[in-house]
């Protein structure tokens, strides 16, 4: 047995592995790199009795989810909700009475611990995965009760929203997926005719550190939206956050947007660490999942905080900052989706199901394993070498570099300029260089890089928008006309392209 695979056992032996891990760990001792694929598979005996000896390993988890049950029994009689209540700011309405909120949250804490005593309990025996199923799910509840009842303090809030995440965490991150050591399909873990893995830890590490701060930004708005602090601080627009947060644009909705957006940078966050570092083959569901969270609704998320100027008038320092970090995870996370759809388009070739594929993986198309990407444990040493290797597959060509620069200056001249925010131009600048941004960014990822493209419509409405606009003089004019002139020239160019992306690479354009 070689140094990895003892390191990999030292691991297992301390309840701490996943059966992802172990599975690695088998093909190591196998010696994968000259192992067909048919001498990598394992009998359905062989696994289950992986599964029963991984149990043991991890039985400490579902302990503590009975635990914490109980825990969530007596939150509600230990915490009182009914004491120091709050109201939502700005005069909110909300769907529930002050009373019928204080139940709410009694009754869900109360209900939520007696399912996770019943779940966590019958999780004490192996092949039991509907259980903990039932249990991550009953920890998403107890995230998202407290925003969905206006949970009428802070603890009941609070208390919530770390619980609920560390159900989530003890039920299929710690211990790995319910089950999944029966039918993961093992083999290597780069994509067929990709030159690195993008969903290798590296990989995954930046997009799991933007989350966080995204949960941090989120949870301070959220905290003030619900009426658990009084302001906000705003370093750069002032009562700006305040009007924001207090709008009718915000009130439209009838739950805390800010705190929504928490949930979401939460499951972003867990989501990040589930899995090996194969998931784009053997969890195709949950890579579709991640995507859908971070690049469809972190496009909606945005759009949301650009519009700002033109719905309400008014700019947010701490959403701009949201909308800032959720930026870039659209390029970095939409690699990893690209070769979850690879791979579902070749398994469906071999006549596979599709269904089945995505649900519970596929088999292997090569045995190759990632050698390029270095250890996570090698970042205190050789931060640059991990962080290089954390946006392979997304690259900034000097000519989005300068679209971006470009948008920013955009986003800018209304106030060099000293036009009114709520003005014509102020709304085709603020719009137009936000936009500007978000498709430069977005086409920094290489499979992405076509989306350059929209810069060419938006930069032609920039450089003709203008000379229609009446409250718009001449050097307004002649600035963001030029601005988008140069804008679509350097649209045209794709750059340099440093990866290779399998079936993807006739669609780098």
């Amino acid at each position: 047995m070689d140094d990895h695979a003892k390191k990999m056992e030292g691991m297992g032996s301390r309840g701490v592995t996943r059966p992802m891990m172990d599975m690695e760990k088998h093909n190591t001792m196998q010696g994968h790199e000259n192992m067909d694929m048919g001498a990598m598979k394992m009998s359905a005996a062989d696994r289950m009795k992986m599964l029963k000896d991984h149990h043991k390993q991890t039985l400490w988890v579902y302990w503590v989810i009975v635990l914490l049950g109980v825990w969530m029994i007596a939150s509600p009689l230990t915490f009182d909700y009914g004491k120091n209540v709050v109201s939502p700011a700005g005069g909110r309405s909300v769907w529930l009475s002050l009373s019928d909120r204080i139940a709410a949250m009694y009754w869900s804490d109360i209900i939520s611990g007696i399912l996770l005593i019943i779940f966590g309990w019958r999780s004490l025996k192996p092949n039991r995965p509907y259980s903990v199923w039932i249990i991550c799910f009953i920890g998403i509840w107890i995230s998202m009760a407290p925003f969905i009842f206006w949970a009428p303090t802070a603890i009941a809030y609070y208390n919530s929203t770390m619980v609920g995440a560390l159900i989530i965490a003890l039920s299929i991150l710690i211990p790995g997926m319910p089950n999944m050591i029966l039918f993961m399909k093992m083999g290597g873990n780069v994509p067929t005719g990709w030159s690195y893995n993008p969903s290798s830890w590296p990989q995954r590490s930046l997009m799991i550190g933007l989350a966080f701060i995204g949960w941090l930004a989120s949870r301070y708005l959220g905290a003030f939206q619900l009426g658990y602090i009084d302001t906000v601080w705003d370093p750069f627009f002032g009562e700006g956050t305040l009007n924001v947060l207090n709008s009718d644009m915000s009130h439209s909705w009838p739950i805390s947007d800010a705190a929504l957006g928490t949930l979401a940078y939460t499951l972003e966050f867990l989501m990040g660490f589930m899995g090996g570092t194969s998931r784009w083959r053997t969890m195709p569901w949950m890579v579709t999942f991640f995507g859908i969270l971070v690049i469809p609704l972190g496009f909606v998320s945005i759009f949301l905080v650009i519009s700002q100027p033109l719905a309400v008038g008014a700019w947010c320092a701490f959403c701009l900052f949201s909308a800032i970090v959720m930026l870039p995870m659209i390029p970095l996370q939409i690699d990893e989706v690209i070769a979850m759809w690879q791979h579902m388009v070749q398994r469906k070739q071999k006549g596979d199901s599709l269904w089945k594929v995505f649900w519970k993986g596929g088999d292997a198309l090569s045995t190759e394993m990632d050698q390029r990407s270095p250890e996570l444990v090698t970042f205190v040493d050789n931060p640059w070498k991990v962080f290089k290797s954390s946006i392979w597959g997304m690259t900034a060509p000097w000519q989005l570099t300068i679209s971006v620069i470009i948008g920013l200056w955009l986003m800018f001249s209304p106030t060099v300029f000293q036009m009114g925010i709520e003005t014509s131009y102020a709304n085709l600048n603020h719009l137009g260089g936000a936009l500007v941004i978000v498709f430069a960014v977005v086409a920094m990822a290489e499979v992405l890089r076509s989306f350059r493209y929209f810069n060419v419509l938006l930069g032609l409405a920039l450089a003709v928008m203008p000379w229609l606009l009446e409250d718009s003089g001449m050097s307004l004019t002649i600035s963001s006309s030029l601005s988008g002139i140069t804008i679509m020239a350097l649209s045209f160019s794709k750059g340099k392209i440093n990866e290779t992306y399998g079936l993807w690479d006739k669609y780098v354009v």
